[in-house]
């Protein structure tokens, strides 16, 4: 199928292009910044701001995108599962 948009601009509020899941860990980033993480499972979710400062810690729930863009999802402190990362 042709893609009418190939050729647009990418900007940060176009649709993400890329998903991959995330795997929580206290000392790895994700491989790309997120534009949104999507929560399968809610519960309690630890990222790291892109901008960097201090971990921040959401209650989040079943089906819930956030439109945050962040480096990294803690492993300590996350019980959300089920994490995609929207790029």
């Amino acid at each position: 199928m042709a893609d009418q948009h190939a050729f647009s601009a990418e900007g940060l509020t176009s649709p993400a292009d890329n998903q991959v899941a995330i795997t929580p860990s206290d000392s790895t980033d994700l491989a790309f910044t997120s534009r949104a993480i999507r929560v399968g499972v809610g519960g309690t979710l630890v990222v790291t701001p892109m901008g960097g400062g201090s971990d921040v810690t959401y209650t989040v729930y079943n089906g819930e995108v956030l439109p945050i863009r962040v480096t990294r999802v803690k492993a300590t402190g996350t019980t959300a599962t089920n994490l995609v990362n929207w790029y």
